[in-house]
């Protein structure tokens, strides 16, 4: 079992930055795939960005957003920069046992366990 907890979310102007964090339970961290998303009001959760054994982002935050994970801590990380008001939404970390097709990362469905979520909400 695999406890999942995001921290880091806010309110921010459009243009600023926000780190995100997922703290994540157990011994096996690093065997773990780790997503975000992220889910909208009134819109299907979508895939934000994937780490395991490489890292992949969705088209709409490559360049702006930045996964990373810090194994001995149990951890992944979101670092998001030039906010834009349509990234408000509700983030989800997530996290899968072992690798998974790159195509399949993107599908909710994939993954075993998830945190509670973390609100993010941009001013434009």
């Amino acid at each position: 079992q695999v406890q999942l907890v995001e921290s880091g979310g806010g309110l921010v102007q459009a243009g600023g930055s926000l780190r995100l964090s997922c703290a994540a339970s157990g011994r096996t961290f690093s065997e773990y795939g780790m997503g975000w998303f992220r889910q909208a009001p009134g819109k299907e959760r979508e895939f934000v960005s994937w780490s395991g054994g490489n890292t992949y982002y969705a088209d709409s935050v490559k360049g702006r957003f930045t996964i990373s994970r810090d194994n001995a801590k149990n951890t992944v990380y979101l670092q998001m920069n030039s906010l834009r008001s349509e990234d408000t939404a509700v983030y989800y970390c997530a996290a899968v046992r072992g690798g998974v097709a790159r195509p399949m990362m993107r599908s909710p469905r994939v993954y075993e366990y998830w945190g509670q979520g973390t609100q993010v909400t941009v001013s434009s």
